[in-house]
């Protein structure tokens, strides 16, 4: 009877089954880099948190980017891009990177 259960696959982001520590670490820093500046575009007094952490997590994101090696890695990384875009660009319209 053991065989008929079906366990969900662990989420992970080494879906090649190597670990990747940088690669990870880059991704999670991205995360963090992109959360926090979507967030912020959406007051306009923090344009300059909003813009600086865009900035920084469009670098980590396009390193992270380059230096990925699974498909979710990347996923995860385009995603957290594309929202450091935003806020950097919201950021940029609102005051920029200087006040």
């Amino acid at each position: 009877m053991a065989q008929t259960i079906h366990r969900m696959p662990p989420l992970t982001l080494n879906t090649d089954g190597h670990p990747h520590p940088r690669e990870n670490a880059l991704v999670g820093v991205t995360v963090v880099l992109g959360v926090i500046a979507f967030v912020t575009s959406f007051f306009h007094n923090l344009h300059l948190l909003t813009s600086w952490t865009g900035l920084f997590g469009i670098a980590a994101g396009l390193l992270g980017v380059f230096l990925s090696v699974t498909t979710a890695e990347r996923f995860i990384l385009m995603i957290t891009l594309g929202a450091s875009a935003i806020g950097f660009y919201l950021g940029m319209a609102r005051g920029g990177l200087w006040g």
